[in-house]
């Protein structure tokens, strides 16, 4: 008897922690998706609005469909914005944008994984005094380095120019780090036998070191286009307001909000920036899966 009430009590335990983790994970759930719906609904009411009339934005921002404002019956649903997009210098400014973000992507590829097997592989004076110094810009706020950017920038010619937007981005602190910690993830038995083979350095790292590091590498491209893309302070410091030719698409956005006037179009503002978010939402969820994995592998997880 005392057998079947401990059992019973057992199952009674069991099941009741059973029930709480069950409510445990549907509280976690909700609160999840909360913080996901406070994430991309502001996402979700820019699509909308970039789709009505300015009347219609002004009077029912809060609304996802498109309303009868004018009171004719008929449902105002607009593309004005997009047109205004397409005709006026947001395709030199996309164009603009890319080449940037490919240009710093393609450089922080190249000189980051350098740095990165350096300071992995090599033996030199100062290495470990020199990682740490790259660790500790990471620490700098950005907007401190403003004025000496554009003082160095300015003594060396490249105020207003696409060299002054590429250069300072060339390479960055974080880059390294996570090479640096995804090439040490890497046996060195295998460079060795390229050594034997009669490989050199630089053979060894372009043939058979770089190659294995493709999660890292996709991580970082996105990394590098992504920042590129969205990049604001450096062509504001570089270009400014000066020639429209070299804008790139955060600095027009912006600097479109200022030439308005009295009557803000928030239509115009609304479909640029829908065209400046969408590239970017196209190339994460084509490539989140090697991006988790380059984070993963670069010991940057959890």
């Amino acid at each position: 008897m005392a057998t079947t009430q401990q059992t019973a009590g057992d199952f009674s335990r069991d099941r009741a922690r059973q029930v709480t983790r069950a409510a445990l994970s549907a509280i976690s759930f909700a609160v999840l998706v909360l913080f996901a719906l406070a994430m991309i609904l502001p996402f979700v009411f820019s699509v909308a609005n970039s789709f009505k009339t300015l009347p219609d934005i002004n009077k029912n921002p809060q609304r996802l469909l498109p309303t009868d404002v004018d009171g004719d019956g008929e449902i105002d649903f607009s593309f004005k914005g997009y047109e205004e997009v397409a005709a006026g210098d947001f395709p030199r400014w996309t164009l603009n944008s890319f080449i940037f973000a490919v240009v710093v992507m393609l450089a922080h590829i190249l000189f980051d994984s350098l740095a990165g097997y350096a300071l992995a592989r090599l033996n030199f004076p100062g290495r470990d005094m020199l990682f740490l110094g790259i660790l500790g810009t990471m620490m700098i706020p950005g907007i401190v380095l403003v004025i000496p950017r554009f003082l160095i920038l300015k003594q060396l010619g490249m105020i207003g120019t696409l060299q002054g937007l590429v250069v300072p981005l060339m390479a960055d602190a974080f880059g390294i780090f996570m090479m640096k910690q995804f090439f040490e993830s890497i046996p060195t038995e295998i460079e060795e036998a390229a050594k034997v083979d009669g490989a050199n350095r630089f053979t060894t790292f372009f043939r058979v070191v770089l190659p294995m590091a493709t999660p890292a590498l996709t991580a970082l491209a996105i990394f590098g286009f992504q920042g590129a893309w969205n990049d604001f302070l450096n062509p504001l410091i570089v270009v400014g307001a000066g020639d429209k030719s070299l804008w790139t698409l955060p600095l027009g956005l912006a600097l479109l909000r200022g030439q308005s006037g009295s009557q803000f179009r928030w239509d115009t503002f609304l479909a640029g920036s829908i065209v400046t978010t969408v590239p970017m939402a196209i190339v994460f969820f084509l490539f989140q899966r090697y991006f988790v994995e380059g984070v993963s592998y670069s010991g940057l997880k959890g």
